[in-house]
């Protein structure tokens, strides 16, 4: 078995500032990810911010599987929660093998978020 990982960590005061822009937001998150951060009120910022970092540590742990690594977007990468709370990422719109795994943490306090993705596969 094969592992790759990826770790990455954001201010959320980043995320807030960018989010002023309306696309940023659609850029970068699917509808489902909006909703579940929408209704996170109180730590809205917050769960944009670990989604963010999420995606970005799925990004390094994938890329060295990808022939393109350019060939990706933010929203081909979705990371929603199971019924259990426990977040997992679903890659949208593009071939992707089916025999690779990818296990994700989120993270956050106040002023951060962090994530890390394990990407494990049969070589």
């Amino acid at each position: 078995m094969e592992y790759k990982i990826g770790t990455d960590i954001i201010e959320v005061s980043r995320i807030k500032n960018a989010m002023e822009n309306d696309k940023f937001v659609l850029r970068v998150f699917t509808d489902r990810e909006i909703e579940y951060c929408e209704n996170k009120k109180e730590a809205k910022y917050q769960s944009y911010s670990a989604r963010f970092a999420g995606k970005e540590a799925v990004f390094k742990a994938i890329s060295p599987l990808l022939d393109d690594k350019y060939k990706i977007d933010w929203k081909n990468v979705e990371i929603l929660n199971d019924e259990n709370g426990r977040p997992y990422v679903n890659i949208i719109g593009i071939d992707f093998p089916n025999n690779i795994n990818i296990d994700v943490s989120l993270s956050h306090l106040k002023e951060y978020a962090t994530a890390t993705a394990i990407v494990y596969y049969n070589n």
